[in-house]
């Protein structure tokens, strides 16, 4: 079982009858390239996910850009890709990992451990001689059946008492200028939660594109946030609940487990004028 991460050449050993695979490849600036792109060629079998129809719920304004699908309508969505209590899941992108681990959270937010990223993503694949294709894969008619969350998420209420009496750490996944409220662009207000601390969601990766090996992520985690008994007590944001899946991704992978996600993130917490902002 493949939990966190698996390579380009593990995926290929892997029965097509075995695994379901997800391509969720994604632009926040062309909503509509992640979809363009599987149509002119993506991994045998895979089948198409997009953030912002599949992976986000409804946005009012007030709780971010990409805010959480209903779990309900998200189980479904899985069913139809073929998803099934214990059946290997690889999700994957083009992008870093920034939004397969989004999917990645979410399937273990359901309840599903067997769910792992394609370290590299689809450069990795192409890397080792894998085929794509244009074949679309039949949809199934059965929804899937959740499980008690291996993943937990926080609220922004939780966030605004943890400035008051501070319970745990927050982890910023953002690039170190928006974080500093410098050249915001997605947001209508620069800058960041008061106390969190930044780590940089590429950070995470070496130059190849792939994931740091475990013992250097967890080094540097550890550098950042201290050793810790419960590691509960880390949450990750980012812009909108995105990117900050990929540093949740890497303490897992790194055996430090536990940490858990705000989805809502800047764009929410930004949303309320109330809430105070740090630069």
């Amino acid at each position: 079982m493949f939990t966190t991460l698996i390579s380009a050449s593990e995926l290929a050993a892997l029965p097509a009858a075995e695994r379901v695979v997800l391509d969720c490849r994604f632009q926040l600036s062309d909503p509509d390239h992640g979809h363009h792109a599987y149509n002119k060629g993506h991994i045998p079998g895979a089948y198409y996910l997009n953030l912002d129809y599949n992976l986000s719920g409804a946005k009012t304004g007030r709780n971010g850009r990409h805010p959480l699908p209903e779990g309900q309508r998200l189980a479904v969505d899985l069913g139809t890709c073929g998803v099934t209590p214990g059946k290997q899941v690889v999700v994957y992108d083009d992008a870093g990992g920034m939004f397969a681990a989004r999917a990645w959270w979410l399937l273990r937010w359901l309840g599903h451990e067997a769910v792992a990223v394609l370290d590299g993503g689809l450069p990795a694949w192409l890397a080792i001689g894998g085929e794509l294709t244009r074949d679309v894969p039949r949809r199934h008619t059965q929804r899937y059946v959740s499980h008690p969350a291996l993943a937990q998420a926080v609220k922004a209420d939780a966030v605004l008492a943890n400035l008051r009496d501070p319970d745990f750490v927050l982890v910023d996944a953002r690039s170190p200028e928006r974080y500093r409220g410098e050249g915001e662009t997605l947001d209508p207000v620069g800058g960041h939660i008061p106390g969190a601390l930044n780590r940089f969601f590429m950070r995470n990766m070496d130059e190849d594109g792939r994931f740091k090996d475990k013992d250097r992520l967890k080094q540097e985690w550890i550098a950042l946030l201290g050793a810790r008994d419960d590691w509960s007590e880390v949450v990750h944001q980012c812009g909108s609940g995105v990117t900050a899946c990929v540093n949740l991704l890497a303490m897992e992978h790194a055996g430090l487990t536990g940490s858990r996600l705000y989805p809502g993130s800047w764009s929410e917490w930004c949303s309320d004028p109330t809430r105070p902002v740090e630069r």
